[in-house]
């Protein structure tokens, strides 16, 4: 698929000079940062060197100081208190978080996970009905209750309390919960709102600590969760975030909970190696938030999308070495199960696709088929985005005789404003601006697929329907120094709001070994036509079409990534690729 490349604006040229100067670094590092917003000293220095410091006061949030009176009256009176949460990467790391702090406290409490199936996202009355039968009299609800109006009402009626803590946004109306933690909400001057579900409950922990003066360093050891959350609901790293991504990145390098460090036993990314006394954990190489949203994040969500996802929270809360393994085996399993279902789904969904003659000429795509597997239908949609570039929604049919469905999206197209607008065919919808999910009644499938697709066509224009590259910088390959790939790495981590840079070499040439690896890779090394004692390797994955051109030592432009390449025990640079353009073409 062919690709638009964007170079970003470079930034004021005063202001990089400036930052040359007073921080001693080159102009592509200097414009790197002022395209970051780290347009002086002080910023650039809290950018390179985040503190704990740089954390605002949970009680800053609104309703955080009605959240700890009602929890310290729970602890009090020795009230049942049940952590409840969604059983997606953020509402079950929620969960495993806030139930290990408050259990260090008090021990009559629990935790409860919806049923995808039976129950769906977010409160159900499934789950009301067994704190009522199981006299839990307090609930906090993790990543998800904003808009659970009517279930708050019906536990209200039971004398159950709720405190919220969810950080998606409201609807018109909220509900009627003792105390309602999310910055989204109307009101609330809490100074970042970008928080994953488990930041919020984060801000709960450390607002309890706070009250009870239990010391900041007890909460240090949750940052992995934090993290695990933050790379895997895809949430801004910048701000807060930042500064909590990359504690827990240090906490997850230097001393993972057993639960993730059983994950990590059936990744390829780790191997064990005795360096004291009951000290086993040494790494390849350092874990990134890509390794946590492709390895440890699809690893936690397996056992909500194909059995229980309250396996992945014993898992995380667990303190039993040899049961954490034993659970991580099983949820590797289910890893694997997963994707050979998501490869026969994807497979299916691509056929209808390709064999569908209406699908070429509208601007989005939804495919439903009622026997696909409701917790692998949101991977499809992703692996559709990436094949034809369109808004997509893969639909199937629910136990309850709802049409349940998953959507992705495109840059630029706000995919939960577009279903929004079809509200009236919805049974129920959320989400985010690039992600959500919705249900409605068999009888309103045509109507909605035509309604989305009306939405679509209005507010979607012909160009953005080719993916975009946006390029950071040019960079001559001179640049590529030692020192600039040391303060490169300090720029993690990576993710929305604080991208791995892309970067844009011009006129280079191959060095005469390009060879096709793997599936349909493309290996080899780049040299300027100058210079080619001056070689970087370069990887280009899917894109082995390239060869021929590249053997006739044709010239070419590249957009790539930089990256440290880790084999066989060796450390190297390398150029990973994202698009190559020949200059005759």
């Amino acid at each position: 698929m062919d690709k638009r490349w964007v170079i970003k604006e470079p930034g004021n040229k005063e202001t990089i000079d400036r930052l040359v100067s007073e921080l001693n670094v080159d102009s592509y590092i200097a414009g790197l940062l002022v395209q970051r917003g780290m347009d002086t000293y002080e910023k650039a220095k809290q950018f390179f060197r985040p503190t704990l410091k740089d954390l605002h006061d949970p009680f800053l949030m609104k309703d955080m100081d009605k959240a700890i009176e009602r929890l310290d009256r729970a602890i009090s009176n020795n009230e049942k208190i049940l952590i409840y949460g969604d059983y997606d990467v953020d509402g079950t790391t929620s969960v495993a978080l806030v139930h290990s702090f408050l259990r260090e406290y008090h021990q009559n409490i629990s935790f409860y996970i919806p049923d995808r199936y039976e129950e769906g996202y977010g409160i159900s009355y499934k789950g009301i009905d067994y704190a009522y039968s199981n006299e839990f009299t307090l609930i906090i609800a993790l990543d998800c209750g904003i808009k659970a109006v009517d279930k708050i009402e019906y536990a209200n009626k039971k004398q159950i309390d709720f405190i919220i803590c969810d950080h998606h946004l409201p609807g018109d109306k909220l509900p009627e919960a003792y105390a309602i933690l999310d910055p989204k909400r109307p009101g609330d001057e809490y100074p970042f709102k970008e928080l994953s579900g488990c930041g919020v409950g984060f801000k709960l922990i450390q607002g309890f600590a706070e009250h009870n003066d239990i010391p900041f360093k007890d909460l240090e050891q949750y940052f992995d969760l934090v993290v695990v959350s933050i790379a895997s609901d895809i949430v801004p790293i910048v701000g807060e975030n930042r500064t909590l991504a990359y504690f827990g990145l240090k906490r997850i390098n230097q001393n993972p909970r057993p639960g993730i460090e059983a994950i990590l036993e059936y990744s390829n990314i780790k191997r064990v190696q005795k360096i004291k006394e009951d000290q086993f954990n040494v790494f390849n190489k350092e874990l990134t938030i890509s390794d946590l949203v492709f390895i440890i994040g699809p690893r936690i969500n397996a056992a909500g999308r194909m059995k229980d996802a309250s396996q992945s929270v014993e898992l995380l809360i667990c303190d039993d070495k040899p049961f954490a393994q034993r659970i991580g085996k099983e949820i590797n399993k289910n890893n694997k199960d997963r994707k050979e279902l998501d490869t026969i789904i994807t497979d299916q969904a691509n056929k209808i696709i390709t064999e569908g003659e209406h699908f070429k000429n509208r601007k989005s795509i939804v495919v439903y088929n009622e026997n696909w597997h409701k917790g692998i239908i949101g991977i499809v949609a992703s692996r559709l985005i990436e094949k034809f570039y369109k808004p997509t929604i893969v639909l199937t049919l629910s136990n309850n005789g709802l049409i349940t469905g998953s959507a992705r999206s495109i840059k630029n197209f706000d995919v939960y404003q577009a279903i929004s607008n079809c509200n009236n065919l919805l049974e129920n919808f959320g989400g985010h601006k690039y992600a959500a999910g919705l249900s409605l009644k068999p009888e309103n499938l045509d109507a909605f697929i035509n309604e989305f697709e009306k939405y679509a066509s209005k507010n979607i224009k012909e160009h953005e329907l080719t993916p975009e590259i946006e390029i950071d910088s040019e960079l001559p390959m001179e640049a590529i120094t030692p020192k600039f790939m040391r303060i490169l790495k300090q720029f993690a981590p990576f993710g929305p709001g604080n991208m791995s840079p892309i970067f844009l070499t011009r006129k280079i040439v191959d060095s005469g070994d390009s060879k096709i690896v793997g599936k349909n890779h493309l290996k080899f090394k780049v040299a300027t036509p100058e210079n080619y004692d001056f070689q970087f390797s370069a990887i280009a994955f899917q894109q082995g079409h390239q060869w021929q051109k590249m053997k006739k030592m044709m010239p070419f432009d590249i957009c790539y990534h930089l990256e440290e390449n880790h084999w066989n025990g060796k450390t190297t640079l390398q150029l990973n690729i994202k698009d190559i353009k020949f200059s005759n073409d």
